[in-house]
């Protein structure tokens, strides 16, 4: 066949002649045993309808017949390809080849199908299968002939088929057709002769439904399709006779149409999500109405289907649900007599309930009570009236299940009456049970019955949903009608034999709901009967009271997942899940429906679900059994244990054929569940008779014939053993394993042993299992190459992977042979048997991971190993069958991981890209999991190879089309057709990892990609690559212009909204990964950049893309698209808003945008628009105001105008109504904390302002052009502020109240807060903690800035920022006043609490931007002058704060935290200070009262501060030692070297900060704590001050010793740091300090002092290379020490020589300018009023400094020597007046011969050196001044030296001249121009002599 096919395909049409017979063979084929040969033929048919045009005109009914005969007992691939060929063909006859329609006309004209036809070739062969029409006459009669669901199956994929190869195009146009003709199809009673059958049939249409309106067209003809959908419904309904009444015959099949309707609708509006507003908001489609309306259909799986289908309207469109819940309840209260409206409205309800978690929004609380109170009237009513007794009671508790979900929120208040209701709906005693039994009949027993287990499903879901509510009391109470049930179940037998056969379901129901409640509560609660209920369910899953041979679906799920290979549980993983199922052989698999279990209507789905399937029930009630026969197993006693295990062998015994199979299946999910319960909680499985009897009934199962059984058995072995944990019995069942199979012949058992034998290994390791390895592997390897039986090769390869796998390191040895045994197999194992290669391709992983990492190795070994590996995954890579394939790429990835450099991407990309187009889901997800793999490391490279199969591909046949957006393009498309979640996920890591790598190198074209993404699917579809626009106003969905005219049938599909969304965070993503590199985001250095280095690509080159994708976003119609939208445009001001444009200096590059951001934000305000999106708006509202790009208040006012009108929304009453309260909340809190930031940025700017322009910023020209906004920014807040500053107190008093542990919530409000109600407490308190910071901030700065002083005018008119009664009603409030006093008070320590509390949280360290909020805010409010009177008395608090912030500075990394807690501690440091210096006045002034005996003034006064008369500080208290924590910690985390022995107590504390620091901030800091410290010994009594001074005294040393640290970078002489100068002036204050001359304290500070001071001089002691520390430094502090301390200090020899000795080298430095500074540090000491101070340097460093102006040349080379000369004069003239008048001629005469000596002469003046003419001027202007000073001197000194006279005479006479000069040619050049350049010197003196 395969041969024939090749031969068909190479000669084409030239092979006519031959046709007919090779069409014989193939039909022969298609109906052979061996299924591969029908696959082969199929394709060999498929292959001929290109070039035969017979197959599709004469012969197609022939041939449609043999594909259903060929249907018939087939596999999974012959169905696929047989369908392929019979839709293929079908297509043809629609859509014939150019060669067919040009030839036909030679011939006779042969007429080609009708698409009627056509479709009726498939109607036919769904309805009566392969049959012709003669031979079924008269088994049609007899009733008995029903079609083979493998045909049905098969056709429903023929469907499919048939549609794609039309194409996209032609299903949009036909989307009627199809559509009236499945549900023709639905309607027929052939169909639907069962109910199983009608299940089945339904979900054949609705996967035909889905697999092509659900994938294969665009949103809008999606929309399109819902119309025609919807129709259909109407149509539908309106024949059908709601009364009840006539008509009857068209009521089965209508149903059956309107549950497959209704079921495609709710799908495509989930898939639509908010986009479908347009159409559900349609006023003449009615869309709506037309799904409510089928809510009255007599049928229930239409009622339960509208319900489905409205529950995913309101999941698409939010804002419809509580309207519709609404709606609904006063529906069912009008027509409360109908039990169709009772039925259909309370299905509706608990359905749109049980999806309100799943809404962003939710819906009122309230209503949750009012449904509650509907569901108590319905169950209260339900006796009143026989007809609708049984729809009332099963309404009511529908709906109190559904209420459930809503969470402890709601349910909280109803759990008392929830109880009562329990409780009365069983007897409370055996008494009343009897009397039950005694009276009733058949209709009262099956609606207690239905009541019952009604109230036991509300009870699951109450354990479900409520958990934490179910305390031990609770649980307590609900055991009470528990054992009710239980001792009634215990009964019941009798009463369904005396009232017939139908109470069996309602019994087995209650029985389901029954073990779903068990499995959920504490087993240890009902420990009392275990017995009663291990009884009904081992007669429940043995099947003892039933006759049908139920058996449970479990059974798949508890093997392991590995073995799909055996199981063929990959069928789960195919497209086709959801109508093969039905083949599977477990009963009713696959045959889920609605109506089998209405509470699944508002049950969480599982992950993956679309539509909700409960199976039959008499599957669920085993299911259920199983589960918690599995939970109890491990609880009972050893006896039970055994008893039980005994009776399931005996039951298996008994048991006949069938149902013997039935039984065992049943039994083994029971013992799995039981095993995997036991080893979950590593349990023990108990004594040796319970292990034998296991291990009897597990071993009974491993020569089952049925291969489930067997995996099952196998596995339970593996478990057991793990369970054991014996390393005897493991060995005992490995030996009776290696026994069976040595002896064994026939297939069954060695499959099963050979599992066994894998299963102890998996459980056991390697490790455990280790000695018999060898053996184990001995035989599975001579298994796997017995050739006659396939199967035993499968599962013997299948172990053997599992022991590979679990081996590690013991299986190293064995992987040589096993290898080779592969390798063998791969060549001689022929293709068809396809499981054989998917083992051999699992067996290579697990070799390759046992490898591992050895793989990259070079010794022969390994390489011979690695080459036969890759050859290996090559030869199973070759292999035609997907899995197969797919188990080669997960092979080859594997070897990636552990060898990368050894595969070849070259080749393994472009196949994996190829396979991104198969048809088949696990190939797809294989390949994506691979690409996924290789984009974390080696993106670049993947997406170069992909691109490579763009340029080769031309000649083959692709599916997905390669463009320039290269491999993330076709990823990007990927996206809009594939369903499957898990694919869907790896696309978006896939994608993610390459933007990561690329989005900065490959800008354009990742931007390009997200434009075209987001902007095609809002204009008309154009094609994904070309970028252009397609046809605007094309009528359908993806119309493109092709050459030749004719548009392609299968154009690509717009990107659907969910691909927008993902595209839309590529872009914040690339926004976010462009922050390292600064030309992102700088147009001028991008633009340079790119003119120098003629490369590169900048995110600030495509803004206007980037904002135009932001505001696509913004305004699109999908909510979750509006979100990344805003978010996009928030990243983009965060990020640009202070870039400027080069082109108009003074102005940012984001003043253009200033239309669409506004554009953009408009719509989120509107008054339809969701909470979530305007609360997003309102962030970027704020975030633009505050970022000052919009300079003119008029372009401001309209953002600002959408914030002002929001503020309405901020009075209580005024909620939407639509969703939750907490929904209005999140909105309402949104909006104060955009007004928050405004309002700061506005404050911010108007201090600016008020201070200076000096602001340190990047641009400056922007920056005083921001100001005047800023400025006028208040003035639009300024009108809002009264009502704001009263609604950001309120929101963080909520705040506060929320925060508040557990076990206070009963402090809080009854009736909520100001912004929150008091239900939904749990809600909000997330969004509370997302927007209190800038509250917080907000409400300090309007405090400070004049609240405090406001707070009594302000509460006049409204009495209490909490009483919002008051507001409403003003006249009946009776509430005290407060005073303004008390206010304020509560005020600051609200705000207090909530800094505090923030601050000490163990949890928030790590946030460092809040804690500069709060810090920030504490700095605010203690800087004003209200709270500083309340803090500074109050001693226990101001330690309280400086501790907190001590904790800060240890815990945080993060400069600005140090700074503000520094500053903070300062802050309350002042105000105790204050409040000290208050205490002393008092104190003195009382002292003035009481002359008597005044010892010295301000004595006991002082006795006031810490430390007392002792000077004992009590650290635990004491605000002083906390705030030198402060200090120390800050200088030490920053400054290691201060105290190394400090950060080697605490080294991970004070390690040094991991963030750096700028050095200014760096200097402020520093500055700041040094400040800080020397104010501390203030507040202290004198005995204190001496106890803290020795670490003041420190730290301020160590910092002098930093600050000259000769390896300081920063660091010139000139520019004294202003670090330096703060440590200088603190020396000052502390030398000068009050203390260090009160009689008390003098002593000991002056030798502190002392200390001090020798510190200082020793740190330049040292010889000159390892001097560490600048002598300038040195000196400055030793003169500050010398000038401002008492002359005691610096007067001892010992301290005075060593100075002056510094000095004196100083004065000979080799630097000139260290020279100079000593020179000026000298000038202070020699003008000290003490001569006692003064006198020795002055006798010491004089006669230096003279000696050194006799040795100065006349001539001066350079400004420094300029400079130490003049400053050498001065420090002389200075001693003149402190010399004896009778020395002082000497000393007079001495400086005017130095000064004279510098004078030049006048001729030579100009010819001489800039720095000499400055000295010139220098001297002459001293002696002008001296002589007038001293005359008498003055004029001795010229009298005696006359030559000196002469020179000063020409001096003078030359200067005279000069100036004449000078005024004539000023007066000219001021007539000229004004010097623009103001000198700091005044050069006028010095023109040059023309």
């Amino acid at each position: 066949m395969m041969t024939l096919e090749k031969i068909t395909a190479g000669m084409g049409s030239a092979a006519g002649n031959v046709h007919k017979d090779i069409y014989k063979a193939a039909k022969l084929g298609l109906t052979d045993r061996a299924l591969p040969v029908r696959c082969a033929s199929a394709l060999c048919l498929m292959e001929m309808t290109k070039h035969a045009p017979f197959i599709y005109t004469t012969e197609i009914e022939n041939l449609s017949q043999l594909c259903y005969r060929a249907f018939d007992n087939s596999n999974y691939d012959v169905r696929c390809t047989v369908a392929k060929l019979l839709g293929t063909v079908l297509a043809t006859t629609q859509n014939p080849p150019k060669e067919f329609a040009k030839g036909s006309s030679k011939g006779g004209v042969v007429k080609l199908m009708s698409l009627e036809e056509a479709l009726t070739v498939l109607l036919t062969g769904f309805l009566r299968g392969g049959n012709s029409f003669l031979k079924g006459t008269g088994e049609m009669i007899k009733g008995s002939s029903s079609v083979s669901r493998e045909v049905r199956v098969g056709i429903t994929q023929a469907y499919v088929v048939l549609v794609q190869e039309l194409g996209s195009l032609w299903l949009e146009r036909n989307v009627s057709t199809l559509l009236a003709h499945l549900m023709e199809l639905v309607a027929s009673p052939k169909a639907t002769t069962s109910h199983v059958d009608a299940v089945y049939s339904r979900k054949c249409v609705n996967f035909i439904l889905r697999a092509t309106l659900g994938r294969m067209i665009g949103e809008k003809a999606q929309i399109a399709a819902c119309k025609e959908i919807t129709q259909l419904i109407i149509k539908h309904m309106n024949n059908v006779d709601v009364s009840g009444e006539g008509m009857k015959d068209v009521g089965e099949g209508s149903q059956h149409v309107l549950v497959c309707l209704l079921q495609e609708l709710g799908c495509l509006m989930q898939s639509l999500s908010t986009t479908c507003a347009s159409i559900i908001l349609d006023t003449h489609l009615n869309l709506v109405d037309a799904v409510v309306a089928v809510l009255l259909h007599p049928s229930s799986a239409a009622r339960l289907s509208a319900a489905w289908c409205l529950r995913c309207i309101c999941l698409a469109l939010p804002s419809q649900l509580h309207p519709l819940i609404t709606r609904c309840c006063d529906r069912l209260d009008a027509l409360k007599s109908s039990p169709e409206a009772i039925a259909g409205y309370s299905c509706v309800v608990s359905a749109l309930v049980g999806c309100v978690q799943k809404t962003p929004l939710g819906i009122p609380h309230m209503r949750g009570k009012v449904l509650f109170n509907i569901a108590e009237e319905l169950l209260r009513s339900a006796s009143q009236n026989s007809r609708l007794s049984l729809h009332r009671t099963q309404a009511g508790w529908l709906i109190i299940g559904s209420i459930m979900t809503l969470g402890v929120g709601v349910v909280r208040g109803l759990l008392p009456r929830m109880l009562l209701l329990w409780k009365n709906s069983f007897p409370r005693s055996s008494k009343e049970i009897e009397s039950e039994k005694a009276r009733g009949d058949a209709f009262t027993w099956q609606v207690t019955l239905e009541g019952r287990a009604g109230a036991l499903a509300s009870m699951h879901s109450f354990l479900l949903h409520c958990s934490e509510l179910a305390a031990e009391d609770t649980v307590r109470r609900l055991l009470l009608p528990i054992e009710a049930a239980l001792l009634m179940l215990s009964s019941i037998t009798h009463i369904v034999k005396q009232y017939g056969q139908h109470l069996k379901a309602s019994t087995a129901m209650v029985r389901l709901r029954l073990y779903e409640v068990l499995a959920l509560l504490p087993p240890q609660s009902f420990e009392s009967h275990y017995t009663s209920i291990l009884k009904l369910l081992v007669s429940e899953f043995t099947l003892a009271e039933s006759g049908a041979n139920t058996t449970t679906s479990l059974l798949r799920t508890m093997c392991h997942a590995d073995d799909s290979v055996i199981l063929g549980t990959w069928l789960h993983h195919t497209h086709h899940k959801a109508i093969e199922d039905q083949l599977q052989p477990n009963s009713a698999s696959g045959s889920g429906a609605l109506e089998h279990d209405p509470t699944f209507l508002y049950r969480p789905l599982p992950e993956g679900e679309t539509i909700a399937g409960p199976l039959p029930l008499g599957v669920a009630v085993i299911d259920a059994s199983v589960v918690l026969f599995g939970q109890m197993f491990p609880l009972v006693a050893n006896k039970h244990r055994l008893k039980m295990l005994n009776l399931f062998g005996d039951m298996i015994r008994a048991a006949k054929s069938q149902r013997q199979e039935a039984v065992q299946m049943n039994i083994f999910t029971a013992v799995l569940s039981a095993l995997k319960v036991l080893s979950d909680n590593k349990a023990s499985f108990g004594q040796d008779d319970v292990k034998k009897a296991a291990t009897a009934l597990l071993l009974g199962g491993l020569t089952h014939p049925n291969s489930t059984l067997r995996c099952a058995s196998g596995e339970a072995i593996g478990r057991m053993a793990q369970v054991v944990g014996d390393p005897r019995f493991v060995a005992e069942m490995a030996q009776n394993s290696f026994d069976k199979l040595k002896s064994a012949r026939d297939a069954v058992s060695r499959t099963g042993h050979s599992l066994a034998l894998g299963c102890l290994h998996r459980y056991v390791g390697g490790m455990g299992s280790g000695q018999h390895l060898s053996t184990s592997i001995s035989i599975l390897l001579a298994l796997a190459k017995d050739t006659t039986s396939p199967v035993v090769q499968v599962w013997a390869l299948h172990a053997l992977s599992l022991i590979a796998d679990s081996g590690g390191p013991m299986f190293r040895s064995y992987v040589e042979p096993s290898l080779a045994l592969l390798l063998e197999l791969l060549l001689s194992v022929p293709l068809h048997t396809a499981e054989v290669h998917q083992c051999i391709g699992k067996c290579l992983q697990a070799l390759i991971t046992t490898v591992g990492p050895e793989l990259q190795g070079t010794n022969s070994s390994v390489v011979m190993v690695r080459w036969s590996l890759l050859c290996g995954c090559g030869l199973v890579q070759e292999h035609p069958d997907p899995l197969v394939q797919a188990e080669a790429i997960t092979c080859l990835q594997q070897m990636h991981m552990f060898a990368p450099r050894h595969v070849n991407l070259s080749s393994l990309v472009p196949m994996l890209v190829r396979k991104l187009s198969c048809d088949h889901l696990l190939l797809r997800r294989a390949a994506v999991s691979c690409l996924r793999q290789l984009s974390q490391r080696e993106a670049w490279e993947v997406c170069e190879h992909a691109l490579s199969l763009a340029q080769g591909s031309e000649e083959q046949e692709q599916v997905l089309t390669m463009t320039e957006t290269g491999l993330p393009g076709l990823l990007f498309g990927l996206l809009d057709t594939e369903t499957d979640c898990v694919l869907v996920r790896h696309v978006h890591h896939t994608l993610t990892s390459m933007l990561q790598a690329l989005a900065t190198s490959h800008l354009n074209l990742w931007l390009t990609l997200c434009q075209e993404v987001l902007t095609s699917a809002s204009e008309s579809g154009t094609n994904e690559g070309s970028g252009e626009v397609g046809e605007e106003g094309a009528d359908d969905d993806m119309v493109q212009i092709h050459t030749g005219g004719e548009p392609d049938p299968h154009p690509s599909i717009p990107p659907r909204w969910t691909t927008r969304v993902f595209a839309a965070q590529c872009i914040a993503r690339i926004i976010q990964e462009c922050e390292n590199n600064r030309a992102h985001f700088d147009l001028a250095l991008a633009r340079e950049m790119q003119t120098t280095k003629m490369k590169g690509d900048y995110l600030v080159l495509h803004l206007s893309e980037v904002v135009r994708m932001g505001f696509m976003g913004a305004t699109s119609d999908s909510d979750e698209l509006r979100l990344e939208g805003l978010h996009i445009l928030h990243l983009v001001i965060e990020k640009f808003a202070h870039i400027p444009e080069p082109e108009f200096p003074g102005h940012v590059i984001l003043e253009q945008y200033q239309a669409q951001v506004g554009a953009a934000l408009r719509p989120a305000f509107a008054p339809e628009t969701a909470s979530h999106v305007t609360a997003r708006a309102c962030e970027v509202c704020s975030a633009w105001i505050c970022s000052g790009v919009a300079r003119d208040l008029n372009d401001l006012r309209r953002v600002h105008q959408l914030l002002v009108s929001s503020l309405a929304k901020l009075n209580k009453g005024n909620t939407k109504g639509l969703y939750n309260e907490s929904a209005a909340t999140l909105e309402k809190l949104a909006i104060l904390k955009a007004w928050a930031e405004v309002y700061a940025v506005a404050l911010k700017g108007a201090g600016d302002e008020k201070m200076d322009d000096h602001v340190e910023d990047d641009r400056p020209e922007a920056e005083t052009s921001t100001q005047p906004s800023e400025e006028s920014l208040l003035s639009l807040v300024q009108p809002e502020l009264v009502a704001l500053s009263k609604s950001w107190l309120a929101a963080l008093k909520d705040h506060a109240l929320l925060s508040l542990p557990p076990e206070f919530s009963s402090q809080l409000p009854h009736d909520g807060g100001a912004f929150y109600s008091n239900e939904c407490v749990e809600g909000v308190r997330p969004y509370y903690r997302s927007a209190w910071p800038p509250m917080l901030y907000a409400a300090a700065l309007w405090l400070s800035s004049g609240g405090f002083d406001k707070a009594g005018g302000i509460e006049r008119e409204e009495l209490d920022t909490n009483s919002t009664a008051a507001a409403i009603a003003p006249s009946t409030t009776t509430t005290t006043t407060k005073s303004p006093e008390a206010l304020n008070t509560d005020r600051f320590y609200l705000l207090l609490g909530i800094c505090l509390e923030w601050l000490c949280s163990p949890v928030h360290s790590d946030d460092p931007e809040r804690s500069v909020v709060c810090l920030r805010s504490l700095e605010t409010l203690l800087s004003s002058p209200w709270p500083a009177k309340i803090v500074g008395p109050n001693a226990s608090l101001t330690t309280e704060i400086a501790t907190v912030m001590h904790r800060q500075v240890l815990s945080s990394d993060h400069t600005d935290v140090h700074q503000s807690a520094v500053t903070v501690v300062s802050l309350v440091v002042k105000s105790t200070q204050h409040a000290l210096d208050e205490e002393k006045r008092k104190k003195k002034k009382h002292k003035e009262e009481k002359p008597a005996n005044q010892e010295c003034e301000g004595c006991e006064a002082d006795l006031l501060g810490e430390g007392k008369e002792s000077g004992e500080i009590n650290t635990a208290q004491s605000l002083v030692f906390t705030a030198l924590q402060v200090c120390l910690c800050t200088l030490v985390r920053h400054k290691p070297r201060l105290a190394p022995q400090v950060v080697a107590s605490a080294p991970s504390l004070l390690a040094p900060p991991r963030h750096h620091a700028k050095s200014h901030q760096l200097e402020a800091l520093l500055s700041a704590t040094v400040t800080l410290l020397t104010v501390l010994p203030n507040l202290c009594s004198p005995a204190g001050g001496v106890a803290i001074l020795p670490t003041v005294l420190y730290l301020l040393t160590g910092v002098l010793r930093e600050c000259g640290s000769k390896s300081n970078p920063g660091r010139s002489l000139h520019n004294t740091p202003a670090l330096m100068t703060k440590v200088l002036d603190a020396l000052a204050t502390l030398a000068r300090h009050p203390y260090a001359r009160d009689p008390r304290s003098k002593d000991q500070w002056c030798n502190l002092l002392q200390s001090a001071l020798a510190n200082i001089i020793d740190l330049s002691k040292t010889c000159e290379d390892e001097r560490v520390t600048d002598e300038v430094v040195v000196l400055r502090g030793i003169a500050q020490l010398i000038l401002h301390a008492p002359p005691s200090v610096s007067r001892p020899h010992n301290l005075q020589y060593p100075a002056i000795n510094l000095f004196k080298m100083a004065t000979q430095h080799p630097q000139l300018d260290v020279r100079i500074q000593c020179i000026q540090t000298l000038e202070s000491i020699f003008s000290h009023t003490d001569s006692e101070i003064s006198t020795p340097y002055i006798h010491a460093l004089a006669p230096r400094i003279l000696e050194y102006l006799h040795e100065a040349h006349t001539s001066v080379t350079s400004l420094a020597e300029l400079q130490l000369i003049t400053e050498s004069l001065s420090a002389m003239e200075l001693l003149i007046p402190r010399t004896l008048p009778e020395h002082r001629n000497e000393l007079v005469g001495v400086l005017v011969g130095v000064m004279v000596g510098a004078l030049q002469d006048t001729n030579r003046l100009s010819s001489v050196n800039h720095p000499t003419r400055q000295l010139h001027q220098y001297a002459l202007a001293r002696l002008q001044k001296i002589g007038p000073q001293y005359p008498q001197e003055f004029r001795a000194v010229l009298t005696s030296k006359p030559d000196l006279r002469l020179r000063l005479e020409s001096a003078l006479r030359g200067q005279q001249e000069a100036k004449s000069k000078v005024d004539n040619s000023l007066a000219q050049d001021s007539l000229q121009h004004q010097p623009t350049i103001k000198l700091k010197t005044d050069f006028s003196n010095f023109a040059s002599k023309t």
